[in-house]
């Protein structure tokens, strides 16, 4: 286990190190400067901004410049808040955006799971079938849509909750909401899909036969062995999630991490750009590394090293 730990960290800053790498250079290709900006600065501006922040240094200097600060935990200045760090940019805006997301992903996976359990336990009646209904409409509709309708009847005809921005708890059910609708059918497809392929297996009959009561066949056996394969897909939606709250926060006006990436992604903000991208990815990483764990506790089959165990 320590092992398989260890090697996995070493993958792990590997993959950082060339997201970085491959983001730095890419974002060489945006058109315009940081600086580019309406006011027009001199040529003699220019010259002193970039001299400031290193630009006006070969490209694999700033590059191995970044690198070594990186190492040392410093994701530089940005470009367009005069004195501000990227850690402090993002810690200011980190807040709101790991509330939806966190609430999006509780919301979706209980959801998800009970919805999932009625249309197995209810096959082919009409609980089964409007589950499956449901699972449909949120895996075909984007969530931006899920947004604008729920921003026009919770929030304007109804006036439920608040329709945009950022004052209070209540202005981020909405975003989560929205956000959670793919999780929620995700989850429902996987538990429905999985329990209906163990509940037709001989150790649940044979578990059935021995007299045990229906419901601790269904949680001690059918429940363990149908969310095995549903925690492999907690790792994609949580990129799901990850890249939602970039719209998202745009259409609730949240003032988030997202819409921090957008702004400056529009401003040429590479300093910053740099160090959301980063930070995304080794949150990530890091989560996927997580479900890798689960799943091996889930499945003692699974071995640490990546492979079924043989058996004995």
């Amino acid at each position: 286990m320590g092992r398989y730990v260890v090697q996995r960290m070493g993958y792990m800053v590997i993959t950082l190190l060339i997201i970085v790498t491959i983001t730095f250079f890419l974002m060489q290709l945006l058109p315009g400067t940081p600086f580019s900006n309406p006011e027009k600065l001199s040529e003699r501006q220019l010259e002193l901004m970039s001299a400031k922040y290193g630009l006006d240094k070969p490209l694999a200097i700033q590059y191995m410049t970044y690198i070594g600060n990186l190492i040392q935990g410093d994701l530089g200045l940005s470009f367009q808040s005069e004195g501000r760090t990227v850690i402090s940019m993002i810690g200011d805006r980190i807040g709101p955006s790991a509330l939806i997301g966190g609430q999006a992903v509780v919301i979706g996976v209980l959801c998800g799971f009970i919805l999932g359990v009625i249309s197995a336990l209810k096959h082919n009646t009409i609980f089964d079938y409007g589950s499956v209904f449901v699972a449909v409409i949120g895996m075909s509709i984007p969530s931006f849509v899920f947004a604008a309708l729920m921003q026009y009847y919770i929030g304007v005809q109804w006036g439920l909750l608040p329709v945009a921005l950022w004052k209070d708890y209540s202005y981020s059910i909405m975003p989560s909401l929205a956000l959670s609708a793919m999780v929620i059918a995700t989850v429902a497809r996987f538990i429905r899909s999985e329990m209906l392929e163990v509940l037709g297996q001989e150790f649940v009959t044979t578990a059935r036969a021995k007299g045990i009561t229906e419901f601790v066949v269904i949680i001690r056996h059918v429940l363990r062995n149908a969310l095995i394969p549903v925690v492999t897909v907690l790792g994609p939606l949580t990129v799901s999630i990850m890249t939602g709250t970039l719209v998202i926060e745009k259409i609730f006006a949240v003032p988030g991490l997202g819409e921090q990436f957008t702004l400056s992604i529009l401003v040429n903000d590479y300093s910053v750009i740099l160090g959301i991208t980063l930070f995304y990815s080794a949150l990530f990483i890091f989560i996927v590394f997580i479900v890798d764990i689960l799943y091996g506790i889930l499945d003692p089959r699974i071995s640490m090293g990546g492979g079924k165990k043989d058996a004995a």
